[in-house]
This record gives C-alpha cells, sequence and structure tokens, in this order.
C-alpha cells in the first residue's frame, strides 16, 4: 500500500516541526517546497493527502491531481489563493486559520494608523535633512477628536482596531453588509454606506476579503471623491486596491498618503508604480507576524493535519467548502 504525503507547498516559517511531526505521527511521508507559479504546485502536490499552502496559487490543474479524499489546508487568515469550487467538485474539504493573529494584524494597523496621522515618517526624514520645522513640516495635522476613522468590513479584526483607537478620541464609521443598526451601535460605532464611507472618513481602513465586490474597492473614481487629507491604510488583501490609481492620486496629492502592508503582486515588483510614490509606507505583508503567532499558526496547521489523517474534520472550513 502507497504511504500517505504530506505537502507544504510553500511557507516563511524558520522549520515545519510541528508539520512533519503530524505526518510522521501519522504513518505519512512528508515533503516541503517553495512552490510559486501554479505549475509548480501542481507538479509539488500531485498525489498528495494533504496539501498545505501558504501564498502559492493552489488552482483547479492542482487539485485535479490530489489522491482521493485529500484534504486543502491554508495557513492563514485569506484563501483568494485557493480554488474552492474546484475542491467542492472534487469533494476535497479545505480549511484555514482565521483567528491566530487577530492581535498582531490590529496592532499593526493601529501603528500604521497613527504613524501617519502623527506624520512621523516626513518628521524623522526632516530631522535627519538637518531641518528644525515642526509645524512646516506637519501642517495640517489635526486632532485627533477631530479626525474619522472609517472601516469597510467590521469582522474580528476591524473591531479589534477600533477598540485600541477608541480611547483616542477618534470618531468611528463603519460600513458592512453583515452589521446591523443595532449591532453598530451596540459596538459603539456609526453604520454608514460605502459611499459615505469613503466622503466622510479621514483614514480609510480595509477589512474584507478580495470577492469581485470588493477588488479593486479603492480606484481612481473613489480616490477622487476622498477628503484630500484623508489616509488608506490596508492590511487585508492587496486586490482591493487599484495599485497605479493609488500612486496616481499619492503623487496628484488627490489624498495625503497611504499605508500599505499588502500587495496585488508579492513580493511587491522592482516596476510598481507604489515604490516611487511619495507620503507612502510599505510593509512586507508583516502584519500576521509576532513569534507567538507563527507558533500558533503552525501548531493549528499540525492539529488539521493529525486530524484529516485520522479521519476527523477540519478545525475551520473555508467559507464556501462543502465537505
Amino acid at each position: 500500500m502507497q504511504k500517505r504525503r504530506v505537502v507544504v507547498t510553500d511557507y516563511t516559517f524558520p522549520a515545519l516541526v510541528h508539520e512533519e511531526t503530524a505526518a510522521l505521527t501519522s504513518d505519512a511521508e512528508f515533503v516541503a517546497f517553495q512552490c510559486r507559479t501554479a505549475q509548480e504546485v501542481a507538479d509539488a502536490v500531485r498525489g498528495a493527502d494533504v496539501a498545505v499552502v501558504q501564498f502559492a496559487p493552489l488552482g483547479a490543474q492542482a487539485i485535479e491531481g490530489l489522491a482521493q479524499g485529500a484534504a486543502i489546508i491554508r495557513y492563514g487568515i485569506g484563501f483568494d489563493n485557493l480554488d474552492i469550487a474546484a475542491a467542492n467538485a472534487r469533494g476535497i474539504p479545505a480549511g484555514y486559520v482565521p483567528d491566530y493573529c487577530i492581535d498582531e494584524v490590529a496592532d499593526h494597523t493601529v501603528a500604521l494608523v497613527l504613524t501617519q496621522l502623527r506624520k512621523i515618517v516626513p518628521l524623522d526624514a526632516s530631522v535627519r535633512a538637518g531641518q528644525w520645522a515642526a509645524v512646516a513640516v506637519a501642517k495640517p495635522l489635526a486632532a485627533y477628536r477631530d479626525t474619522t476613522i472609517g472601516f469597510l468590513g467590521f469582522g474580528q479584526i476591524a473591531r479589534a482596531v477600533a477598540d485600541r483607537l477608541r480611547p483616542c478620541g477618534f470618531h468611528i464609521l463603519a460600513s458592512d453588509p453583515m452589521l446591523g443598526v443595532e449591532a453598530a451601535a451596540d459596538l459603539q460605532v456609526e453604520l454608514v454606506e460605502p459611499q459615505a464611507l469613503v466622503e466622510r472618513s479621514d483614514v480609510l481602513s480595509l477589512h474584507v476579503p478580495a470577492t469581485p465586490q470588493t477588488t479593486k474597492f479603492i480606484n481612481a473614481e473613489r480616490l477622487a471623491r476622498m477628503k484630500s487629507n484623508a489616509f488608506i491604510v490596508n492590511t487585508a488583501r492587496g486586490a482591493l486596491v487599484d495599485e497605479a490609481a493609488l500612486a496616481a492620486a499619492l503623487r496628484a496629492g488627490t489624498i495625503a498618503g497611504a499605508a500599505l502592508d499588502v500587495f496585488e503582486v508579492e513580493p511587491l515588483p522592482p516596476e510598481s508604480p507604489l515604490r516611487g510614490a511619495p507620503n507612502l509606507i510599505l510593509t512586507p505583508h508583516a502584519a500576521w507576524y509576532s513569534s507567538a503567532a507563527i507558533e500558533t499558526l503552525q501548531r493549528m496547521v499540525a492539529d488539521d493535519i493529525s486530524a484529516h489523517l485520522s479521519g476527523k474534520p477540519l478545525r475551520r472550513p473555508v467559507p464556501g467548502s462543502k465537505h
């Protein structure tokens, strides 16, 4: 009888001890790759009983090549790199880990919001350049009590961000079709439609998955409707932002600035228009990271590997996964 196989397509962790132990304890072979393309993934997971994916694209071709009764596990919160329809067509369950880094992403988002609002980067640059002119460099600079933070999507992470920001005195808006007026009142946020969110926010923080409805939500049209002193912060999914339109708006001064942790293509290509855009903070998809978060994520994935190989269901099925 052929030995079962657990395949990790790609990873950014120092080691895979928990995952390998879970496979070997279940008498399965364990192998790890650093795939980047769909074809590399398809070749790597052919015949696998468990395919564990971080950022690599797991498409229909790869899913078709999985063993009968296989499972897919995604390292992380999002799952737009998985072809869930193809997995459903084959009866393959897909799981993910949406709850391992809520605090880390919230902390990173808050850091980006406050850094932009207080104009820390240009102030730092001015001192290094020999200037000593706080007002000239930072103006205009609003007090927090006069500043409105808008959230596109108001799930776990957005609520954690709001909880951290609320004591500073910000007014908080949210646009989320899953949030009712009474629930918004209980959460101390003003519920608005997306158009009002874009037009009224001094900081617009993005917290939705990439779907056909949200992809390129930030586009040239919406950027033109934002306040000229507004900032955009994105720690959700890169596809939410039209990067060329954002770069153009920053250069034109249509908005004051932005802070991005996620991008349409990762790593960010050398030719990206974002690289030369002013008033823009870039971080390399780091919001999820802490030493504790890595440990939690890898242990949860290892637990799912063990569960599937022992005939048990995955802990958190991907929304839309039918098995």
